[in-house]
């Protein structure tokens, strides 16, 4: 019997309207990976962006994937750039959902977004047909029936630019999800990790309300859980809950706080 890719349950929670609960492992770990699907947390992002291994070292990425897949949860792998071939290389390694970083306009997502796809707007896309792992080398039959509709390729709004572009790049085609990036976002408006000054958070409620009602769904940051209980009701539907590091930062902290020792 021919393998089948795997399936993408991040994107069919997605299309039925979820909310979808992930952890960003900052540590890159296969093992920590493998843990979170077995906790049940829906994906773990991976950041190429900020560090981790090489984008193009396959080898790294398929450990991670391995590891993913055999607790069920999903890869959401953001790549450092948005070249195009970059975003080939990533999905025929066998990822499914990437996203990309400090987009500035819509002909920039749509370049990536059509080079995920085989069949794009009616027409051809940019995919490379090939027999990669993401096509179980070639044993896979129903490839190019599936993979367009399990591939997911979301973008971060990030900068006041995207922002200023955010309803053009909303109607690209097949864009799966926006996410909302506060930090880099400060930066770009001139108000450096002040995420409360009134022009950040206008920003960021500019795309959540655009893309709300745009119908693409719109993901973000949560701190701490009273923030990701409020950003769910208010139409997020990918939600971060937190760090590798930040959560054994917590952990180890209070250890060490509660040890009654000299």
């Amino acid at each position: 019997m021919a393998p089948s890719a795997p399936t993408n349950g991040l994107r069919a929670r997605l299309d039925d309207g979820g909310v979808a609960l992930g952890i960003l492992d900052n540590t890159y770990s296969p093992t920590l990976v493998e843990f979170y699907g077995d906790l049940g947390v829906d994906y773990v992002w991976i950041d190429l962006e900020h560090g981790g291994p090489d984008p193009w070292d396959a080898d790294a990425i398929e450990h991670l994937l391995r590891a993913a897949e055999r607790s069920g949860v999903e890869l959401v792998v953001r790549l450092p750039d948005t070249e195009p071939t970059l975003v080939r290389k990533a999905l025929d390694i066998g990822v499914r959902t990437v996203f990309l970083p400090r987009v500035e306009s819509a002909a920039e997502v749509e370049a990536a977004v059509r080079s995920a796809r085989f069949r794009y707007e009616d027409g051809p896309g940019d995919r490379g047909l090939a027999a990669p792992r993401a096509r179980r080398w070639g044993l896979a039959d129903d490839y190019i029936e599936t993979e367009d509709a399990e591939t997911l390729v979301g973008t971060t709004v990030e900068t006041a630019a995207a922002v200023e572009n955010i309803d053009a790049i909303l109607d690209v085609p097949d864009l799966g999800f926006v996410f909302i990036g506060p930090l880099d976002l400060s930066i770009s408006l001139g108000h450096p990790g002040e995420l409360d000054h009134p022009e950040v958070l206008d920003a960021v409620e500019t795309v959540r309300a655009a893309a709300v009602e745009a119908g693409v769904p719109v993901g973000g940051l949560g701190f701490g859980m009273d923030d990701v209980n409020e950003k769910a009701a208010d139409g997020y539907q990918l939600l971060n809950l937190g760090t590798t590091t930040g959560a054994l930062q917590r952990t180890v902290t209070s250890w060490l706080d509660a040890y009654e020792g000299t």
